[in-house]
């Protein structure tokens, strides 16, 4: 079996497509591992989550940025902007059927070799915290009660983690590292503010996998989410958005020796779309009902 992990496609379809004949996918034989982000900013992204989904056990996918941000608008008409590209999935006749899937995606995924997640993690964290504090929140959004997180889910702080971290403050730094972090401090603290290319921060912030001290840095890991970085090949880290949605490529890795690169050109209709949403959205309060984490 071969396993080829995927870049962000946010609704570029008729992309991933293409991609999927250049690999010569079989989803008899072969397995896709996509890094986030199937929805938002491009015009397919109906047709992409229920082909993901219809790929059952040949496809595994995490969370990004956007898949939460969908799941929250799904929940709380005040979170959808006007700018998403999400209106297909709301309004469609199996929306409900989707966004339980949606929910039911893990933020980390792993084999003996590789582990998959879309932004990063914090230097503090070693393997089994990682998997640990992923659970936590996984946990939460399979809830019946996972909406009175949503409420709460956006926000920049905490921006550093602390054992003592409880309740939604806990759950909102383990959906912002797992989905959102490119730079941080020596210290660890997330930063929300630049997201460029390697180069453009400034002095005192670190890509997340160069971070001093980063007790992940033996876990071979697979991301997307920096389309900005391109594609990227360091110790142990592949960093694999590579900017479809912005006229650059869909990119797959096959995950074993070789480490092959696939990648197909954007089509132009992309080319020059402009950034939907981001998560700026301010706090929604929650009235009557506490989360128990």
């Amino acid at each position: 079996m071969s396993i080829y992990a995927i870049g962000d496609i946010q609704g570029c379809f008729d992309d991933l497509l293409r991609l999927l004949d250049v690999i010569s996918f079989n989803e008899n034989s072969d397995q896709l591992w996509f890094a986030g982000d199937l929805v938002n900013r491009g015009p397919k992204s109906l047709e992409t989550l229920r082909f993901v989904k219809s790929l059952g056990s040949a496809a595994v996918s995490v969370l990004g940025n956007h898949d939460m941000h969908l799941l929250a608008a799904s929940c709380l008409p005040k979170v959808a902007n006007k700018k998403d590209c999400l209106t297909q999935v709301l309004d469609a006749p199996d929306r409900d059927e989707l966004i339980y899937w949606l929910r039911h995606r893990p933020l980390l995924h792993y084999n003996d070799e590789f582990c998959l997640l879309h932004a990063g993690l914090p230097p503090q964290w070693d393997f089994k915290k990682a998997k640990k504090m992923a659970i936590i929140a996984e946990q939460t959004l399979r809830d019946k009660d996972y909406e009175v997180f949503l409420r709460q889910m956006y926000g920049n702080k905490p921006n550093i983690w602390s054992p003592n971290l409880q309740g939604v403050s806990r759950l909102r730094f383990i959906i912002n590292c797992f989905t959102r972090m490119r730079y941080c401090d020596a210290q660890g603290r997330l930063d929300f503010v630049n997201s460029g290319p390697l180069g453009s921060q400034p002095d005192n912030l670190f890509p997340w996998f160069d971070a001093p001290r980063r007790k992940n840095a033996d876990m071979r890991i697979i991301f997307g989410h920096w389309s900005s970085l391109g594609y990227y090949e360091g110790p142990n880290c592949y960093g694999i958005d590579t900017g479809c949605l912005w006229g650059g490529q869909l990119t797959a890795l096959r995950l074993d020796e070789t480490m092959q690169r696939f990648s197909v050109d954007c089509q132009e209709a992309y080319k020059q779309r402009k950034t939907c949403c981001t998560f700026t959205v301010p706090d929604l309060k929650v009235k009557k009902k506490k989360l128990a984490v």
